[in-house]
């Protein structure tokens, strides 16, 4: 048995924490607790294992001129902020190649080929299968030229044995009456989504709890390995948690504490927004990716919620929550019926990314003790319980179930 200090109990540090438990080590969350802006609070519930693309893709650059021309579209930078991203461009732009793209759908498949049974076994462990929906995602297009440009992803996703079926109009009227202004569609019969992101993580912690993890709340200063232990100093009541290993899974907020471990990660963050509206307003049966759109509409227990878009201004910018209403006005094309509706919550959080779109999973460079997970962008709920078994066999010493080559932090 060994002490694991977890920096971070979102939804990927508390999957690892379930992880670590099962094989009876002594595990401590460390959090700041009421972190209403990380993504576990308030992303779309997705867990999308039939992804395949990164960000950095002919995808995103085919709609990328026509997103920055509009300052409240899809994507934006707030001119303040583009010195600090300059270098994450860069990267971006240099993970673009078509090697690089190759390279990183083979990694990004290798973990979501694996993501959807992990999350099943591990909500199976702890009695939480109620929280997974399997009713399938729908991908929809207003511009038959725009679905057309998508049939080599489509092929590809074959390729890969996912399962989907491009759907005619009387076929996705008859799934999605709600939906308007459709002219094309593919269903992922396996896709699927959680009852609501922040009740799955309030159920994993608690568990997690009861099964004997103990939860510091403090914010994590500095992570600092000494002969005997690697402490974690905070800056709450308990002011040093000391473990034998110790796993850094904080998201965006990770990216402080790597570079004094040696490790100097492009990681930065896409804010993204979104509404929720009362449950059952959208009068869709399943969650919808509205492709070119830059959004996806969720029906979750707790409401309907759109969310998406790209911002990047860092962590300090406050919200510009007109770019919620844009979104909205957007969904409206699809929706009209929502003229008549308000949202109940408006929101924004921080997704942690990465230029390559792979996470980092694997130890830091100045010591093994300290091991990473963090990064995983749109794909944190989703990858969250395989990243939990990786880092489990990192902590043991044990044989990778993948190869963790692709997610090193030594890569960059």
């Amino acid at each position: 048995m060994m002490r694991i200090a977890i920096v971070g109990a979102g939804i990927v540090g508390l999957a690892a924490a379930h992880a670590l438990l099962d094989k009876g080590h002594e595990v401590t969350l460390v959090d700041p607790g009421n972190n209403q802006q990380r993504p576990t609070e308030g992303n779309a519930g997705w867990i999308a294992h039939m992804d395949v693309m990164p960000l950095a893709s002919p995808k995103a650059w085919r709609h990328l001129p026509r997103w920055m021309m509009d300052p409240l579209g899809p994507l934006t930078i707030r001119p303040s902020y583009l010195p600090a991203l300059a270098p994450w461009l860069v990267r971006f732009v240099l993970a673009s190649s078509p090697a690089r793209i190759k390279s990183s759908i083979a990694a990004i498949r290798s973990l979501n080929a694996q993501a959807l049974p992990s999350w099943k076994e591990r909500l199976s462990s702890l009695g939480l299968e109620g929280h997974l929906r399997e009713r399938g995602i729908l991908s929809v297009w207003r511009d038959r030229d725009h679905f057309l440009q998508a049939q080599d992803i489509i092929a590809r996703q074959r390729d890969f044995g996912i399962p989907l079926d491009v759907l005619g109009p009387r076929e996705l009227a008859d799934l999605e009456p709600a939906l308007h202004n459709i002219e094309a569609a593919v269903l992922y019969t396996e896709g699927c989504h959680v009852s609501d992101p922040a009740l799955l993580a309030a159920d994993l912690l608690r568990l997690a709890v009861e099964r004997g993890a103990a939860r510091i709340e403090g914010k994590a200063l500095s992570v600092q390995p000494s002969s005997d232990a690697v402490h974690v100093h905070t800056d709450g009541a308990v002011k040093d948690v000391a473990a034998d290993r110790v796993l850094l899974s904080a998201g965006v907020w990770s990216r402080a504490l790597a570079r004094q471990l040696g490790d100097t990660i492009p990681l930065d963050t896409e804010r993204g927004y979104n509404a929720t509206y009362a449950k059952g307003v959208f009068g869709l049966n399943r969650p919808v990716m509205f492709e070119g759109e830059g959004f996806v509409a969720s029906p979750l227990d707790t409401g309907d919620r759109v969310g998406g878009a790209v911002e990047f201004a860092g962590t300090q910018a406050p919200p510009n929550h007109e770019r919620t209403s844009a979104m909205i006005t957007r969904l409206k094309r699809f929706l009209p019926h929502l003229d008549a509706e308000q949202p109940a919550r408006r929101w924004m959080g921080f997704r942690p990314s990465i230029p390559d779109s792979l996470p980092v999973i694997g130890p830091s460079s100045r010591d093994g003790r300290v091991i990473y997970a963090f990064g995983h962008g749109h794909h944190g709920l989703t990858q969250a319980a395989i990243t939990s078994r990786l880092v489990r066999e990192l902590v043991e010493g044990a044989p990778a179930s993948l190869d963790l080559k692709p997610f090193s932090a030594q890569r960059f």
